[in-house]
Protein backbone atom coordinates (compact mmCIF):
# COMPACT_ATOMS: atom_id res chain seq x y z
CA UNK A 1 0.00 0.00 0.00
CA UNK A 2 1.61 3.95 -0.94
CA UNK A 3 1.07 6.31 1.51
CA UNK A 4 1.19 10.09 0.69
CA UNK A 5 3.53 12.52 2.23
CA UNK A 6 0.30 14.35 4.01
CA UNK A 7 -0.48 10.66 5.91
CA UNK A 8 3.14 10.29 6.50
CA UNK A 9 3.28 13.28 8.38
CA UNK A 10 0.24 12.51 10.36
CA UNK A 11 1.43 9.51 11.20
CA UNK A 12 4.99 10.71 12.43
CA UNK A 13 3.11 13.65 14.43
CA UNK A 14 0.90 10.81 16.46
CA UNK A 15 4.24 9.09 17.39
CA UNK A 16 5.60 11.93 18.39
CA UNK A 17 2.73 12.73 20.91
CA UNK A 18 1.86 9.14 22.11
CA UNK A 19 5.33 8.05 22.33
CA UNK A 20 4.27 4.97 19.92
CA UNK A 21 6.08 3.23 17.34
CA UNK A 22 5.54 4.29 13.61
CA UNK A 23 3.78 1.00 13.34
CA UNK A 24 1.73 1.21 15.95
CA UNK A 25 0.79 4.75 15.17
CA UNK A 26 -0.02 3.95 11.92
CA UNK A 27 -2.31 1.04 12.53
CA UNK A 28 -4.84 3.49 14.15
CA UNK A 29 -4.53 5.93 10.94
CA UNK A 30 -4.55 3.38 8.12
CA UNK A 31 -6.09 -0.59 7.64
CA UNK A 32 -3.16 -2.47 6.91
CA UNK A 33 -2.38 -6.12 6.38
CA UNK A 34 -0.45 -7.16 8.86
CA UNK A 35 -3.55 -7.96 11.22
CA UNK A 36 -3.34 -11.40 12.73
CA UNK A 37 -3.56 -14.45 10.66
CA UNK A 38 -2.45 -14.80 7.03
CA UNK A 39 -2.13 -11.34 4.57
CA UNK A 40 -4.00 -11.52 1.58
CA UNK A 41 -0.73 -12.77 0.00
CA UNK A 42 -0.50 -15.45 1.75
CA UNK A 43 -1.91 -18.62 2.93
CA UNK A 44 -2.19 -21.34 5.12
CA UNK A 45 0.67 -23.30 4.89
CA UNK A 46 0.66 -27.04 4.71
CA UNK A 47 4.07 -27.98 6.34
CA UNK A 48 6.16 -26.19 9.65
CA UNK A 49 5.75 -23.06 9.84
CA UNK A 50 6.49 -19.74 12.25
CA UNK A 51 5.19 -16.34 11.90
CA UNK A 52 8.19 -13.65 12.49
CA UNK A 53 8.11 -10.34 13.00
CA UNK A 54 11.24 -8.46 11.96
CA UNK A 55 11.95 -4.64 13.33
CA UNK A 56 13.80 -1.45 12.53
CA UNK A 57 15.06 0.16 16.05
CA UNK A 58 16.33 3.55 15.84
CA UNK A 59 20.81 3.24 16.52
CA UNK A 60 22.21 4.46 19.65
CA UNK A 61 25.48 5.07 19.47
CA UNK A 62 26.65 6.32 23.21
CA UNK A 63 28.24 3.86 25.32
CA UNK A 64 28.10 5.39 28.22
CA UNK A 65 24.61 6.87 27.77
CA UNK A 66 22.54 4.54 30.92
CA UNK A 67 19.19 6.59 29.72
CA UNK A 68 19.60 5.87 26.64
CA UNK A 69 19.95 1.99 27.43
CA UNK A 70 16.66 2.80 29.23
CA UNK A 71 15.00 3.95 26.34
CA UNK A 72 16.19 1.29 23.96
CA UNK A 73 15.07 -1.27 26.33
CA UNK A 74 11.47 0.55 26.13
CA UNK A 75 11.39 0.59 22.54
CA UNK A 76 11.86 -2.98 22.47
CA UNK A 77 9.58 -3.94 24.80
CA UNK A 78 6.71 -1.96 22.96
CA UNK A 79 8.43 -3.87 19.66
CA UNK A 80 7.83 -7.22 21.65
CA UNK A 81 3.82 -5.97 22.54
CA UNK A 82 3.06 -5.09 19.00
CA UNK A 83 4.99 -8.38 17.52
CA UNK A 84 2.72 -10.79 20.35
CA UNK A 85 -0.82 -8.75 19.55
CA UNK A 86 0.39 -9.25 15.54
CA UNK A 87 0.51 -13.39 16.48
CA UNK A 88 4.50 -13.45 15.97
CA UNK A 89 5.80 -16.37 17.28
CA UNK A 90 9.26 -14.84 17.00
CA UNK A 91 10.77 -11.54 16.52
CA UNK A 92 13.99 -10.30 15.43
CA UNK A 93 15.77 -7.52 15.97
CA UNK A 94 18.78 -5.47 14.40
CA UNK A 95 22.84 -5.58 15.31
CA UNK A 96 23.18 -3.89 18.44
CA UNK A 97 19.61 -2.79 19.27
CA UNK A 98 20.34 -1.48 22.45
CA UNK A 99 23.58 0.65 21.43
CA UNK A 100 25.66 0.06 18.36
CA UNK A 101 28.79 1.71 20.45
CA UNK A 102 30.88 4.85 18.69
CA UNK A 103 34.54 3.74 17.93
CA UNK A 104 35.26 7.01 19.09
CA UNK A 105 33.38 7.55 22.09
CA UNK A 106 34.93 3.98 22.92
CA UNK A 107 38.37 5.01 22.33
CA UNK A 108 41.38 5.16 24.73
CA UNK A 109 43.23 8.05 22.98
CA UNK A 110 41.12 10.73 22.58
CA UNK A 111 40.66 12.52 18.97
CA UNK A 112 42.06 8.89 17.58
CA UNK A 113 40.04 6.06 16.18
CA UNK A 114 42.39 3.36 18.91
CA UNK A 115 42.20 0.08 20.76
CA UNK A 116 38.53 0.32 22.59
CA UNK A 117 38.25 1.48 26.10
CA UNK A 118 35.28 -1.23 27.65
CA UNK A 119 35.53 0.53 30.82
CA UNK A 120 33.49 3.02 28.99
CA UNK A 121 30.32 1.03 28.71
CA UNK A 122 27.34 0.75 30.59
CA UNK A 123 27.12 -2.84 31.20
CA UNK A 124 24.62 -2.46 33.80
CA UNK A 125 22.43 -0.44 32.29
CA UNK A 126 22.48 -3.06 29.34
CA UNK A 127 22.20 -5.96 31.48
CA UNK A 128 18.86 -4.06 32.92
CA UNK A 129 17.36 -3.50 29.37
CA UNK A 130 17.78 -7.19 28.36
CA UNK A 131 16.43 -8.32 32.02
CA UNK A 132 13.14 -6.31 31.25
CA UNK A 133 13.22 -7.65 27.56
CA UNK A 134 13.59 -11.36 28.64
CA UNK A 135 10.64 -10.73 31.09
CA UNK A 136 8.57 -9.48 28.80
CA UNK A 137 9.60 -12.08 26.26
CA UNK A 138 8.18 -14.57 28.67
CA UNK A 139 5.07 -12.63 29.30
CA UNK A 140 4.02 -12.78 25.85
CA UNK A 141 5.31 -15.85 25.00
CA UNK A 142 7.46 -14.81 22.51
CA UNK A 143 11.19 -15.88 20.60
CA UNK A 144 13.56 -12.55 20.81
CA UNK A 145 16.63 -12.58 18.87
CA UNK A 146 18.48 -9.36 19.28
CA UNK A 147 22.08 -8.06 18.58
CA UNK A 148 23.91 -6.92 21.53
CA UNK A 149 27.42 -6.36 22.74
CA UNK A 150 28.21 -9.26 25.41
CA UNK A 151 30.94 -8.77 27.49
CA UNK A 152 34.03 -10.78 27.44
CA UNK A 153 34.84 -13.76 29.80
CA UNK A 154 37.52 -13.06 32.42
CA UNK A 155 40.47 -14.23 30.36
CA UNK A 156 39.43 -12.12 27.96
CA UNK A 157 39.74 -8.72 26.15
CA UNK A 158 37.93 -7.99 23.83
CA UNK A 159 33.63 -8.79 24.01
CA UNK A 160 31.36 -9.87 21.22
CA UNK A 161 29.40 -8.74 19.40
CA UNK A 162 26.40 -11.12 19.60
CA UNK A 163 22.83 -12.23 18.63
CA UNK A 164 21.15 -13.32 21.62
CA UNK A 165 18.68 -15.65 21.33
CA UNK A 166 15.86 -15.61 24.14
CA UNK A 167 13.03 -18.10 23.92
CA UNK A 168 9.45 -18.23 24.72
CA UNK A 169 9.82 -18.52 28.24
CA UNK A 170 12.34 -15.53 28.65
CA UNK A 171 15.75 -17.98 29.12
CA UNK A 172 18.76 -17.21 26.83
CA UNK A 173 18.62 -20.53 24.25
CA UNK A 174 21.88 -19.69 22.44
CA UNK A 175 23.32 -17.00 21.22
CA UNK A 176 25.91 -16.35 18.32
CA UNK A 177 28.86 -13.96 17.81
CA UNK A 178 29.49 -12.43 14.58
CA UNK A 179 32.61 -14.16 12.70
CA UNK A 180 33.57 -12.33 9.56
CA UNK A 181 34.50 -8.65 11.28
CA UNK A 182 35.18 -5.54 9.49
CA UNK A 183 38.37 -4.29 9.57
CA UNK A 184 37.31 -1.64 12.09
CA UNK A 185 35.83 -3.83 14.25
CA UNK A 186 38.62 -6.67 14.23
CA UNK A 187 41.47 -3.92 14.76
CA UNK A 188 40.09 -1.89 17.47
CA UNK A 189 36.76 -3.79 18.99
CA UNK A 190 35.61 -6.80 19.18
CA UNK A 191 36.42 -10.51 19.24
CA UNK A 192 35.27 -12.89 16.27
CA UNK A 193 33.12 -15.90 16.63
CA UNK A 194 34.22 -18.99 16.15
CA UNK A 195 31.01 -21.03 14.47
CA UNK A 196 27.85 -20.69 13.54
CA UNK A 197 24.33 -21.16 15.62
CA UNK A 198 21.06 -22.68 14.49
CA UNK A 199 18.26 -22.98 16.58
CA UNK A 200 14.62 -24.66 16.14
CA UNK A 201 10.91 -23.07 16.84
CA UNK A 202 8.00 -25.02 15.45
CA UNK A 203 9.79 -27.09 13.40
CA UNK A 204 11.40 -24.50 11.20
CA UNK A 205 15.38 -23.90 11.32
CA UNK A 206 16.77 -20.98 11.99
CA UNK A 207 20.55 -19.45 11.37
CA UNK A 208 22.47 -16.25 12.86
CA UNK A 209 24.04 -13.93 10.92
CA UNK A 210 24.77 -10.34 11.78
CA UNK A 211 27.18 -6.85 10.64
CA UNK A 212 28.27 -7.43 6.47
CA UNK A 213 28.43 -11.48 6.73
CA UNK A 214 25.43 -11.16 4.05
CA UNK A 215 28.31 -10.12 2.07
CA UNK A 216 30.07 -13.60 1.98
CA UNK A 217 27.95 -16.54 -0.04
CA UNK A 218 29.80 -19.37 2.05
CA UNK A 219 28.00 -18.28 5.26
CA UNK A 220 24.75 -19.03 3.47
CA UNK A 221 25.85 -22.09 2.16
CA UNK A 222 27.41 -23.40 5.03
CA UNK A 223 23.95 -22.78 6.73
CA UNK A 224 22.05 -24.28 3.79
CA UNK A 225 24.70 -27.07 4.29
CA UNK A 226 24.02 -27.33 8.06
CA UNK A 227 19.77 -27.47 7.00
CA UNK A 228 18.69 -24.23 7.54
CA UNK A 229 14.97 -23.08 6.55
CA UNK A 230 15.59 -19.24 7.34
CA UNK A 231 19.07 -17.24 8.12
CA UNK A 232 18.18 -14.21 10.54
CA UNK A 233 20.32 -11.29 9.55
CA UNK A 234 21.01 -8.69 11.79
CA UNK A 235 23.11 -5.32 11.11
CA UNK A 236 23.51 -1.88 11.67
CA UNK A 237 23.66 -1.40 7.78
CA UNK A 238 26.68 -0.26 5.56
CA UNK A 239 29.55 2.07 6.73
CA UNK A 240 29.90 4.23 3.28
CA UNK A 241 26.59 6.40 2.90
CA UNK A 242 24.81 5.65 0.03
CA UNK A 243 25.50 1.47 0.08
CA UNK A 244 22.33 0.16 1.39
CA UNK A 245 21.79 -1.80 -1.44
CA UNK A 246 24.67 -3.58 -1.63
CA UNK A 247 23.65 -5.40 1.63
CA UNK A 248 19.74 -6.12 0.34
CA UNK A 249 21.11 -6.92 -2.98
CA UNK A 250 23.61 -9.65 -1.30
CA UNK A 251 20.57 -10.64 0.84
CA UNK A 252 18.08 -11.35 -2.13
CA UNK A 253 20.49 -13.32 -4.42
CA UNK A 254 21.47 -15.36 -1.14
CA UNK A 255 18.20 -16.63 -0.82
CA UNK A 256 17.18 -17.07 -4.64
CA UNK A 257 20.57 -19.01 -4.72
CA UNK A 258 19.85 -21.00 -1.54
CA UNK A 259 16.57 -21.65 -1.67
CA UNK A 260 16.08 -20.19 2.13
CA UNK A 261 14.07 -17.30 3.57
CA UNK A 262 16.17 -14.44 4.76
CA UNK A 263 14.97 -12.50 7.99
CA UNK A 264 16.59 -8.79 7.03
CA UNK A 265 16.78 -6.16 10.46
CA UNK A 266 18.72 -3.10 10.24
CA UNK A 267 18.74 0.52 12.32
CA UNK A 268 15.92 3.06 11.08
CA UNK A 269 18.37 5.43 9.93
CA UNK A 270 18.90 3.22 7.19
CA UNK A 271 15.09 2.74 6.49
CA UNK A 272 14.10 5.30 4.16
CA UNK A 273 16.32 3.74 1.95
CA UNK A 274 16.50 -0.28 2.60
CA UNK A 275 14.15 -0.98 5.12
CA UNK A 276 14.19 -4.37 7.55
CA UNK A 277 11.90 -6.69 5.83
CA UNK A 278 11.56 -10.58 5.02
CA UNK A 279 12.97 -11.91 1.85
CA UNK A 280 11.22 -15.82 0.73
CA UNK A 281 13.09 -18.40 -0.78
CA UNK A 282 12.48 -17.13 -4.27
CA UNK A 283 14.49 -13.79 -3.71
CA UNK A 284 11.15 -11.48 -3.45
CA UNK A 285 10.27 -9.46 -0.71
CA UNK A 286 7.73 -10.93 1.68
CA UNK A 287 7.42 -8.03 3.67
CA UNK A 288 9.08 -4.61 4.38
CA UNK A 289 8.80 -1.78 7.00
CA UNK A 290 7.81 0.93 5.95
CA UNK A 291 10.74 3.21 4.89
CA UNK A 292 10.60 5.66 7.44
CA UNK A 293 13.47 6.85 10.32
CA UNK A 294 11.21 5.39 12.76
CA UNK A 295 10.56 2.26 14.98
CA UNK A 296 8.57 -0.16 12.95
CA UNK A 297 7.73 -3.90 12.94
CA UNK A 298 6.62 -5.90 9.47
CA UNK A 299 5.56 -9.81 9.79
CA UNK A 300 5.04 -12.99 7.37
CA UNK A 301 4.79 -16.53 7.85
CA UNK A 302 8.19 -18.29 7.27
CA UNK A 303 7.87 -21.95 5.97
CA UNK A 304 10.42 -25.11 6.30
CA UNK A 305 12.78 -24.68 3.19
CA UNK A 306 11.01 -25.98 -0.08
CA UNK A 307 12.65 -28.60 -1.90
CA UNK A 308 12.81 -28.68 -5.56
CA UNK A 309 14.55 -30.64 -8.72
CA UNK A 310 15.82 -27.21 -9.80
CA UNK A 311 17.72 -25.94 -6.29
CA UNK A 312 18.76 -29.47 -5.52
CA UNK A 313 20.73 -29.01 -9.18
CA UNK A 314 21.93 -25.79 -8.60
CA UNK A 315 23.30 -27.21 -4.78
CA UNK A 316 24.90 -30.58 -6.32
CA UNK A 317 26.64 -28.46 -9.61
CA UNK A 318 27.79 -26.02 -6.47
CA UNK A 319 29.23 -28.70 -4.09
CA UNK A 320 30.99 -30.53 -7.40
CA UNK A 321 32.65 -27.45 -8.86
CA UNK A 322 33.80 -26.81 -4.99
CA UNK A 323 35.50 -30.30 -5.12
CA UNK A 324 37.13 -29.70 -8.60
CA UNK A 325 33.96 -32.09 -10.01
CA UNK A 326 32.34 -30.07 -12.17
CA UNK A 327 30.73 -32.95 -14.48
CA UNK A 328 29.88 -34.96 -11.28
CA UNK A 329 26.81 -37.21 -12.16
CA UNK A 330 26.38 -36.23 -15.80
Amino acid sequence: MTIDRALKNKIRDRAARTGESYTAARRHLVRTDTEPGPTRAEHEPDGASVRVAVAQTRPREDPGDVAGFAAAGDEVVTLIDEAARLGATLLHLPEAALCFPSKQLLSSVPGEVAEADWTRFAWDAQAAALSRIRARAAERAIWVVIGAVTRPAADAVRPHLSLLIIDSGGRLHAKYDERLLSRTKATYLYAAGTGPTLFEVDGVTFGCTSGLEVLFPEVYRDYLALGADCVLYSTAGPGDPGADGTLTSSALVAARHDGMWISYAVHSDKAPHEPSGLIDPNGTWRARCEAVDAPALTIATVTARPEDPARQWHREMADAYRTGRPDADG
